[in-house]
């Protein structure tokens, strides 16, 4: 006998589950609780599943029948009504919430822990930029209805301005935060695919300036009489000795050096261009960075660091000695002795290594001694702990040729 809204309404609570059958597979389910569900049977392949169709009161008799009928249709029709009812569940919760912002936010979640913490690393400009251009140009739109056209305009904007690199930049992680977003079923297409065909051409790529070994004599005199802080001058003499990055020698700490050993030891933590073969691999299978250091070296270092008050950063900060020196001391410092555009910090590397191989210096020596990936196409791997005591010979060659020149 069908059921009538009165029965449905008066239908109480028992000590067991009941149903009450309204006809074409529909019921009405009341649990213990007095919970009351629409419940729709139906033969599929052989068998009688059962789904629900929603709860009574917020589904009256009247919707319940016309849900039950809907799904019989679909029945007719050989479609399993279960998974209509779950791609429209799934849908509604999708369109629902899931913004751009929402899933680069979520994107940016995924990926942190991947990243180096690094003051101008990924993380830090990834943030930067999601903030700045693309959240705000694209935030509001529902994931799935971001157009290539919407991507597009964004990039535009960001081109207009200059900030070419940023643009590219910028067109990595759309295509990342959309790849992200069709992994995880929120869209069926990716809009930012391909936008690499129509960007703006950058121009060339600007290499940091370095000196040749005929500069490299007017430099050392320039440096000597410059008017310059005694602790700055020593760093930049310890990046020409040892040809670590500017990085690792503001951050190198006292404990890190052995200089009875005439050894400096640099946690492969601390090393910018291992963090992702640490995060590869594991922390503490990856060997630390070893810098043999010349008989100059040492004493530079005992100098500088007796010099800036003996705290625990080799070279502490003048105002904070918990403190590094600035990041630009360096290139500030060769701005003022005239060398801006024609050497960095950074630059001091490439000068070290150019002159090294034209001295006749074994290629994959000079690529330990800078911590540079090995030279050999196979290999691919890190080998700055290699070659210590072959390295601790040319170092020591290459600090006499310095005194040298100077002389």
């Amino acid at each position: 006998m069908p059921l009538t809204d009165t029965a449905v309404r008066q239908a109480k609570a028992g000590e067991k589950e009941y149903s009450i059958t309204d006809g074409g597979g529909l019921s009405l389910y009341v649990a213990t609780n007095g919970t009351k569900s629409w419940h729709f049977r139906f033969s599929w392949h052989g068998k009688q599943p059962r789904m629900s169709l929603g709860t009574y009161p917020e589904i009256g008799l009247k919707d319940a029948r016309e849900k039950r009928e809907q799904a019989r249709t679909l029945v007719a029709k050989g479609i399993d009504p279960r998974s209509t009812r779950r791609e429209e569940k799934r849908a509604a919760s999708s369109s629902a919430i899931k913004t751009f912002e929402v899933v680069a936010n979520e994107w940016y979640a995924f990926k942190l822990p991947r990243w180096a913490k690094a003051k101008k690393g990924a993380a830090v400009q990834a943030q930067l930029y999601l903030d700045k251009d693309l959240v705000p140009a694209l935030g509001k739109f529902p994931i799935a209805e971001v157009r290539r056209a919407d991507v597009l305009a964004c990039l535009r904007v960001i081109e207009k301005r200059g900030a070419l690199n940023v643009a590219r930049k910028c067109r990595t992680w759309l295509n990342e935060i959309f790849r992200f977003g069709i992994a995880s079923d929120y869209l069926e297409v990716n809009p930012a695919a391909d936008l690499d065909i129509v960007a703006a051409k950058e121009p060339p790529e600007k290499h940091n300036p370095m000196l040749r070994q005929r500069e490299l004599k007017e430099f050392l005199v320039t440096l000597d009489g410059a008017d310059l802080k005694d602790y700055t001058k020593s760093a930049i003499r310890l990046l020409l000795l040892t040809g670590v990055r500017t990085g690792e020698l503001r951050h190198a700490t006292w404990s890190q050096f052995d200089l009875d050993g005439a050894l400096w030891t640099i946690p492969a933590s601390g090393v910018k261009q291992l963090q992702k073969v640490i995060r590869a691999k594991g922390e503490g299978v990856v060997p630390p960075y070893l810098v043999p250091l010349s008989r100059q070296a040492v004493e530079e270092v005992r100098k500088v660091h007796q010099m800036t008050g003996r705290y625990k950063l080799l070279i502490a900060g003048r105002s904070d000695p918990s403190k590094p020196i600035s990041d630009g001391t360096v290139n500030v410092a060769l701005r003022r002795m005239g060398y801006e555009g024609r050497l960095t910090g950074h630059g001091i590397r490439a000068t070290i290594s150019t002159a090294l191989n034209e001295m006749g210096y074994n290629e994959d020596w000079i690529e330990a001694q800078l911590s540079h990936a090995g030279s050999s196409k196979i290999r691919k791997t890190y080998n700055h702990a290699e070659y210590v005591e072959q390295r601790r010979g040319m170092m020591q060659d290459w600090a006499d040729y310095l005194d040298g020149l100077e002389a």
